[in-house]
């Protein structure tokens, strides 16, 4: 049986914080129990004749969902042909999490929490539109720790308006006491179609400078490093063993089958990117109906792009014989001039087999990417 991972989109909120840019709705409740049953029906069109090696819930919101759809959905997730050592991510926010919903996820072999923080600090959370305060973040954590969850990623976000330094230094020591598995830790991009882009464009978000962000952005990788996470992705750290197997399935250009309103599915070659309205969307399955948003063949120079910019996202980078292997071709046949100039540069670093950014090329990454467009 051909294996897969599995992304599953929930897309309601309580609330939609100012920065977010996903494909999510706040105010649409009334939804749920549609929605639930057309997400359901499409896992099992869709998923059923895999082994599902990894599977990813993420939102939105996913545990806003009234709890008997959200376990429905669980329940039907759990009767898939699962692989034995699944990892099996839910998304969860802070002040959404009780006794209730993670004996429900342990129940259904729900296996790793991906909690949203951002911030430590209240006012800081306040300012970026987030439902909960700290307090609320780490009684959550504790909790779901005594109900066994072994393996919890800790989202957090620097750059934010008004943040200072210390902030985040705080911020991060705090969360390292805490010892979770997993961490993420973002700079804040101002997205457009979000709160913070209208503010943004009326001069109305106190950013941190450039050298604060920089001196946040230095922080995180020694603090972390001096606490045991290794970096093993641009904006991810995991202690060993325990980085996320579904993200390097993004990251390796792997194959994956993607549900829900949105969602983005990569599988032999080819993206498919479901209908983004809601509505639009839960009437074609309920018709049987298989519509796309948009369907896009990837040409081979596509897939060598991608294979480029996403593996180079990982810091141990690309394998040369992964490339041969997957193209026919060698690498230098195809980007000898780009690797060259980047390695003169020393943005590159090319040694063993393997080619990957310095620590000078981790800063400029988009500039190093960028040049490994083909068209």
């Amino acid at each position: 049986m051909e294996k897969i991972a599995l992304y599953v989109h929930i897309p309601f909120c309580k609330q939609k914080c100012f920065y977010c840019d996903f494909h999510s709705f706040q105010g649409m409740e009334e939804a749920m129990e549609r929605y639930t049953k057309a997400l359901i029906e499409e896992i099992k069109r869709k998923a059923q004749k895999y082994e599902i090696t990894s599977v990813f819930i993420g939102g939105g919101t996913p545990t806003y969902l009234y709890l008997p759809l959200f376990e429905e959905l669980l329940k039907c997730i759990g009767s898939l042909n699962l692989s034995k050592d699944i990892e099996y991510t839910v998304e969860c926010n802070p002040g959404t999490l009780n006794d209730e919903i993670l004996e429900v996820m342990k129940k259904n072999k729900v296996n790793r929490l991906s909690l949203g923080l951002q911030a430590c600090q209240d006012n800081l959370l306040t300012v970026i539109g987030r439902i909960h305060n700290y307090k609320e973040f780490e009684e959550n954590f504790y909790l779901a720790r005594s109900k066994g969850f072994d393996n919890i990623n800790v989202d957090l976000m620097y750059g934010l308006p008004g943040q200072k330094v210390d902030q985040w230094k705080e911020s991060l020591s705090k969360i390292i006491k805490l010892s979770p598995e997993h961490i993420s830790a973002y700079s804040l991009i101002v997205e457009e179609d979000t709160i913070f882009y209208r503010w943004y464009e009326q001069n109305k978000l106190n950013l941190p400078t450039e050298d604060q962000e920089r001196e946040m952005n230095d922080l995180t990788h020694s603090l972390l490093k001096d606490s045991g996470y290794n970096r093993y992705e641009i904006s991810n750290y995991a202690k060993e063993g325990k980085e996320c197997k579904h993200n390097l399935v993004y990251w390796n250009l792997e194959d994956y089958i993607a549900c829900g309103t949105g969602a983005s599915a990569y599988i032999g070659g080819v993206r498919y990117k479901n209908l983004l309205n809601m509505n639009k969307y839960m009437e074609a399955i309920e018709k049987s109906l298989e519509e796309y948003e948009e369907v896009i063949k990837n040409s081979s120079e596509d897939n060598m792009e991608e294979f480029m910019f996403m593996g180079l996202r990982k810091l141990e980078g690309i394998s040369e014989d992964n490339f041969k292997k997957r193209f026919k071709v060698s690498i230098d046949d195809i980007f000898k001039a780009v690797i060259d100039k980047h390695v003169k540069d020393r943005l590159l670093v090319r040694e063993n087999g393997m080619i990957f950014l310095s620590e000078k090329g981790i800063e400029l990454s988009n500039y190093v990417m960028s040049d490994f467009m083909l068209t």
